[in-house]
């Protein structure tokens, strides 16, 4: 039986801001040693990473100061002692985001996170034009609003799934061929999650998103181990290693570009370096388009 906990949500059926503070710092914190920070190890501790007075001694705060903050009271924190506290818990730029988010909403310009996101023609009509490199539009929660000729060979034909199902979390966490897809399924995941984190601090009232981690919670075990472990991630750049049925092994490159004009939508690419086999493969995809899965499983 799986013991990680259910996500904390509000009465209204958000998630709960509060408790996601509280535990975004206690996880934080379990995650350094003394050592880590340039403190005295005194021995055995009884739950891992550093004492609360240990990091407030750290921040310059009192110890009843960040405890109430620990307890998921950031009403009242400043941003110079949210700062303080960061470089004391050593976080990442996304992490650091993440915190602001979580201890100060009201410094965050609302919008109405329920209504559909929409695509400007102008990049649809971009995403047509890029024939060799598969090229995607995604959105709040993860969700894909466009993609072109060649996402669908890389990636399945997603015109053939139903609007909600357009959604990488949902997509990786289950559908089994997304598994297959991933060389590194688990650093995928590990990826999709921080990124749903990320979303959950900036709109924690945004009840799609809190069905959605609903919904993944009840029906996956990896994605409530990873929910609970509270990681934040940015959409950037890398490499991916996949499995693809049709034309098998690829290594590519894929760059993430935040629209200007709306920062809760991006683009994404993936290419193949030149003159390599898994730039033959997109070759050959290319020349399938949508069908390539289809042909590879043979319907």
């Amino acid at each position: 039986m799986d013991e990680q906990p259910e996500p904390a949500q509000t009465a209204g059926g958000g998630l709960d801001r509060r408790a996601d503070l509280s535990e975004f710092l206690r996880t934080r914190r379990a995650r350094l040693k003394p050592e880590d920070v340039g403190l005295p190890d005194f021995g055995r501790r009884r739950v891992p990473g550093l004492r609360r007075e240990e990091l407030a001694q750290l921040a310059g705060v009192s110890v009843a100061y960040y405890t109430r903050l620990e307890q998921g009271n950031g009403r009242n924190v400043s941003a110079e002692v949210l700062d303080a506290i960061a470089r004391a818990l050593r976080l990442s730029d996304a992490e650091h985001a993440h915190l602001m988010h979580l201890a100060k909403p009201k410094q965050l310009k609302k919008k109405p996170v329920a209504r559909s996101q929409q695509v400007r023609p102008a990049l649809r009509h971009l995403l047509d034009s890029i024939e060799s490199v598969p090229a995607y539009i995604v959105g709040r929660r993860s969700d894909i609003l466009a993609w072109n000729r060649m996402a669908s060979a890389l990636f399945g034909d997603w015109a053939e799934m139903p609007a909600q199902e357009r959604n990488w979390a949902r997509m990786v966490f289950l559908r089994p061929e997304y598994r297959e897809l991933y060389l590194e399924w688990q650093q995928k995941a590990s990826d999709m999650v921080g990124y749903l984190r990320m979303d959950a601090g900036c709109h924690p009232d945004d009840p799609r998103l809190s069905a959605l981690v609903g919904e993944l919670s009840v029906k996956s075990e990896d994605f409530r181990r990873l929910w609970a472990a509270h990681d934040v991630k940015e959409k950037s750049y890398g490499v991916k290693r996949m499995r693809h049925p049709l034309v098998g092994d690829l290594t590519l490159s894929f760059e993430t570009f935040r629209l200007v004009d709306d920062g809760e939508q991006s683009l994404v690419t993936y290419h193949a370096e030149p003159d390599t086999p898994s730039a033959e493969a997109l070759r050959l995809l290319a020349s399938w388009g949508a069908d390539a899965t289809r042909a590879a499983t043979g319907t």
